[in-house]
């Protein structure tokens, strides 16, 4: 009997519950991936408490969509992956390729499809991807959603070239990825953070300037100073609603912000013709097909990148404990559950 945590009866947190449930066995195209970490992402949590409606299924749901292992058995008439590989399950099985269309979400793991937050996970050999062989299964974990999504934003849609100039916001997974790969194109990055301390520890990862949005609420001020009045090429926003204003003024004539996150709120009040008249694009941002988490987990392995990993671990059972750890904003970088 394989271990698992799964959400039963209804949402919430309180109805997340251990349980032993029967070995899966790998169906054609399938194989079975032996968990050794997983990761918590602001969806996952939203997922447990039904705030994605219908499109998050149903309990009982096994939760998280971030994972690693290696695989543990292999079905009939799958090709290019074998026992004993490294690897980590996409965000969705039904997302191969490129930007979303309605069908990419129905194949989530952790809502609506179960997800990796057990110990042996059967998945369509499609949906694998080899797992840089440098990083731990907990770094690993940590690429699926948000290293996807930060490279979507970074990389693949705003194609950040050598010398332009980012602003990103906070010190969470998404933001610390997207540090990461701003400075692997050669980009100047600029930082905010509430913290001086987490601030010290981006400069450690790359980050250019810094600035304590805390001290500074105006903090696009002092962006545009340091860019000659300008602005900077591009912005990523996490806050939604309590930082978009900013990000706009940060922002250069005809450059651009991925929307990732609305964690300050999803309904900005301000005046939208800044954006039109000085033509600046504002795009939303989710996640990526497997083709994205192919290129970025090679991008990882040439560079030998690690991604960020909050010091505190929890236990796979003190699932309710992670998810709720989010919001307080305490951690620096990917929250990260290993050991049943």
């Amino acid at each position: 009997m394989m271990k698992a945590m799964r959400l039963e009866e209804d949402f919430g947190l309180e109805n997340i519950r251990y349980r032993d449930l029967p070995d899966p066995e790998p169906g054609p195209g399938e194989v079975v991936i032996a968990i050794e970490a997983v990761a918590i992402n602001p969806r996952d949590r939203l997922m447990m408490l039904g705030g994605y409606g219908r499109m998050g299924g149903r309990p009982p749901l096994i939760p998280l969509c971030d994972g690693a292992g290696r695989i543990a058995a292999v079905g009939p008439g799958v090709d290019g992956v074998r026992e004993g590989d490294f690897v980590f399950p996409h965000y969705s099985r039904t997302w191969p390729r490129g930007l979303p269309d309605p069908s990419a979400h129905g194949g989530a793991h952790g809502g609506p499809l179960d997800g990796t937050m057990r110990a042996l996970m059967p998945v369509p050999a499609t949906a694998v991807v080899q797992a840089p062989v440098h990083l731990t299964a907990a770094e690993a974990a940590a690429l699926p959603c948000a290293g996807v999504t930060a490279w979507s934003a970074v990389v693949e849609q705003a194609r950040i070239k050598t010398g332009q100039r980012v602003l990103i916001q906070g010190t969470g997974a998404i933001s610390l990825f997207a540090l990461q790969f701003a400075k692997l194109q050669g980009a100047e990055v600029v930082l905010i953070s509430s913290s001086d301390e987490k601030l010290e520890r981006a400069r450690a990862l790359g980050a250019d300037h810094l600035i304590n949005y805390r001290d500074v609420p105006d903090w696009h001020k002092p962006v545009r100073e340091m860019t000659a009045g300008l602005g900077v090429d591009h912005v990523v926003d996490v806050g939604g609603a309590a930082t978009l204003e900013n990000s706009i003024g940060a922002v250069r004539t005809s450059g651009s912000i991925s929307l990732i996150g609305v964690l300050g709120g999803s309904r900005p009040p301000f005046d939208l013709g800044r954006v039109v008249t000085r033509n600046i694009r504002l795009q939303g941002v989710t996640v990526g097909g497997r083709d994205m988490a192919e290129r970025m987990a090679a991008a990882v392995a040439f560079h030998r990148m690690r991604p960020a990993l909050e010091e505190k671990r929890f236990a796979f059972r003190d699932l309710a404990g992670a998810l709720d750890a989010l919001p307080e904003g305490r951690h620096f970088g990917k929250v990260v559950c290993e050991d049943f």
